[in-house]
């Protein structure tokens, strides 16, 4: 008989309404906590589960782009996606919502995907040919499509750890995805915030497209520029090096994105985290995609979000500690000004 399958729970904070997803199928203390020799854990090829010949190591693959004739679970792919062997949260049942007392829970149902970027064990995202970075973003694309389809799911979320600093255990290139059942209350907060700019003004001009702008105006923070693509350091960066990527033309989900696009975005998401691991010493990053939520999932829900939303990525280099003043205050201090950052990245 089948053991009955086990799931995380989703907690709602009943004062800020932000969710958590505490771990409640493999409880244990933090790594930092039980190691004292707490650092980068570096796999050999011969033990790396994303490594071609290894697939067995994983569970089966949910889409893969491969050399034709190649079989699924096989070596013959260049970006191959398959479920997370310790998913926090679970594509199977329904997330069903409870509350225990005053709280609110749901079930940890939604999605937890690895896309492994290359068959090539050493080489990082930076490091590949602008092809394979591409065919990276139309998988991004094309899952993000795919669990749209799932109208239990309200957000996907798309994100990188580089580094064991950043997140990352595995030191094979890598990222992943997670679908949850409500929409992240970051995410949540920068739509409230658009949708509300967008309104002040009489619905004509995006926050984001008067950033481009500004910044292109000025050219104080601008990294990188081309005929699709912007990349800049924040005016208000949280973190040192903090760089986003946007289209310039207006887009306000990232499945919509276009060939000539596409190409263009490969090619500066490359050069800035290339110049990035020149100019900080192969630091430890994080990457996210904020995108618009699946808006199948809600009729009628956030109905100007096609004119006040732009999708974008945040890469945040891993160079500061947060301090107890930041942590109590919601006050970020970055010792490193955007326009002193941008102009290293430039130059890098």
């Amino acid at each position: 008989m089948s053991q009955p399958l086990q799931y995380n729970e989703l907690r709602r904070d009943p004062i800020l309404g932000r969710w958590i997803i505490v771990d409640t199928t493999r409880p244990r203390l933090p790594e930092s906590v039980l190691r004292k020799d707490y650092q980068d854990e570096i796999t050999e090829p011969q033990n790396c589960p994303f490594c071609p010949g290894n697939e067995k190591l994983t569970p089966h693959e949910i889409m893969a782009q491969r050399q034709p004739g190649t079989a699924p679970d096989s070596p013959g792919w260049s970006v191959r996606v398959f479920p997370s062997i310790h998913p926090l949260l679970r594509i199977e049942g329904e997330p069903e919502r409870a509350a225990v007392e005053m709280y609110d829970m749901h079930l940890g149902v939604g999605a937890h995907e690895v896309i492994v970027e290359t068959p090539e064990h050493n080489l990082q995202l930076c490091s590949l040919p602008d092809e394979q970075v591409e065919s990276v973003l139309w998988t991004y694309r094309d899952r993000i499509l795919d669990l749209h389809k799932d109208h239990r799911l309200r957000y996907v979320l798309i994100f990188k750890n580089k580094g064991y600093a950043a997140g990352a255990t595995i030191s094979h290139s890598h990222s992943q995805l997670i679908a949850t059942p409500v929409t992240p209350r970051t995410v949540r907060q920068e739509l409230e915030g658009s949708r509300k700019y967008f309104n002040f003004n009489n619905r004509e001009r995006c926050v984001w497209c008067d950033m481009i702008k500004t910044e292109l105006d000025l050219e104080q923070r601008i990294v990188l520029v081309t005929k699709n693509i912007i990349a800049f350091c924040p005016y208000s960066s949280r973190f040192p090096f903090e760089t986003w990527v946007l289209p310039l033309n207006h887009s306000h989900d990232f499945t919509h994105l276009g060939k000539t696009e596409a190409t263009d975005l490969a090619s500066v998401l490359k050069n800035i985290l290339g110049r990035m691991n020149r100019a900080l010493n192969n630091s430890p990053y994080n990457f996210v995609i904020h995108t618009a939520p699946n808006l199948a999932s809600r009729s009628g829900h956030w109905t100007t979000i096609a004119g006040d939303f732009h999708w974008h990525f945040e890469i945040i280099p891993r160079l500061t500690r947060v301090m107890g003043f930041e942590w109590g205050t919601g006050f970020y201090v970055n010792p490193t000004p955007p326009e002193m950052a941008a102009g290293i990245l430039r130059n890098a």
